[in-house]
């Protein structure tokens, strides 16, 4: 008797175990260890809602301390934050948003302290062509930067810088703050110099992986969270023909934008795609880019974002910024006084969506 429950509570030591969330990097530190186990938990609960640059600048307004255009749509604050390092590896003392870098270390201290959650964007430079990331002139920009290649000192400056401002996010006892790390996102599109056309699948996961072993193993980076993350795609063979190795990914994501035609149902298959990988491979799915013309769509929060995302376990959808300096560029989020207003109130109030006062 005292035989069969010895047994019985290891095999229900050996359950618990197994379905213990585990981070790709063994070393992550006990606060990455405990954000990752709290995004398995929050997914369960509903899907966060995510705002890039929104404490930094509105639709309107730019560096004025407490505002966010969201909070002041639905009065709370969005539960994912994100944040662009691209000009960093420049030595630049603002991004290529016009955003300090100083005071980005500073926001994510403070929503760090409400309990919200952050996630990093880099858009760096092209180092072959000296380009923007959007120079996409040469097809031998990935392979120059990999050990052996003529621009390989040069990009691993700049992961030095990245490394430098990466290590200086401590919270107020001394601990690194997490963070959600997306590194050559949208590489399933030809748009960025690590995309499909400018590059080898073979290349593409070399360069994954020499960047995330340089952070972990060289620099002794441990309070990252490294996210996958895809353009649209067809199937799950497309979305994984890249993907750099269950060692070091921890999310699995993908962005998409509603550019009109059939948005609903590609949302749709996507979210199926990632949420099947996501099963088979014990990661984290999310929305990393999402948005709309919200003057055209005024209604497409509840419309056409809840609807679709509702049946999925989804971690978060996050959509991109409120260019204050840029009225090219339309607005994603809300802000007092826009046309899709009301509708975002009613998606803040649906029990499906999770801001920062549902987290905290």
């Amino acid at each position: 008797m005292k035989n069969l429950l010895i047994l019985l509570l290891l095999c229900a030591g050996l359950s618990v175990q197994a379905k213990k969330p585990l981070t790709a990097d063994p070393k992550a530190s006990k606060e990455t260890v405990k954000l990752y186990q709290r995004l398995q938990k929050l997914q369960q609960k509903g899907t966060m809602f995510g705002h890039q640059d929104d404490l930094p600048y509105g639709n309107d307004w730019y560096d004025q301390p407490g505002r966010s255009d969201v909070k002041e749509v639905c009065g709370d604050y969005p539960a994912i934050f994100g944040w662009e390092l691209g000009h960093l590896e420049l030595g630049n003392a603002y991004n290529l948003d016009s955003v300090n870098f100083e005071k980005v270390i500073v926001w994510i201290r403070e929503m760090n302290r409400k309990g919200a959650i952050q996630t990093i964007s880099w858009h760096l430079r092209n180092p072959l062509t000296g380009g923007t990331a959007w120079d996409v002139s040469n097809k031998r920009t990935v392979a120059s930067i990999l050990p052996g290649g003529p621009k390989n000192e040069l990009y691993r400056q700049y992961m030095d810088k990245l490394a430098t401002f990466l290590l200086s996010l401590k919270d107020d006892k001394g601990h690194y703050i997490p963070v959600i790390f997306r590194p050559f996102h949208e590489h399933t599109g030809s748009w960025f110099w690590w995309g499909k056309d400018l590059c080898t699948p073979e290349e593409y996961k070399s360069l994954w992986r020499y960047t995330a072993t340089y952070l972990r193993d060289t620099k002794n980076i441990h309070h990252l969270l490294y996210t996958y993350s895809t353009g649209t795609v067809n199937s799950v063979e497309d979305y994984m023909e890249r993907y750099p190795g269950d060692d070091l990914i921890d999310m699995v994501a993908f962005d998409a934008y509603d550019y009109g035609g059939n948005f609903a149902a590609s949302l749709q298959k996507n979210c199926e795609i990632v949420t099947t990988v996501a099963a088979q491979k014990n990661k984290i799915p999310a929305v990393s880019e999402t948005g709309a013309n919200l003057v055209k769509n005024p209604d497409w929060w509840t419309r056409t974002l809840l609807e679709v995302i509702r049946p999925f376990h989804m971690s978060y959808a996050l959509v991109w910024r409120n260019a204050f300096n840029n009225k090219k560029e339309i607005p994603y989020a809300p802000y007092k006084g826009s046309p899709d207003e009301q509708d975002f109130l009613k998606f803040y109030n649906d029990p499906k969506t999770l801001f920062l006062k549902d987290i905290q």
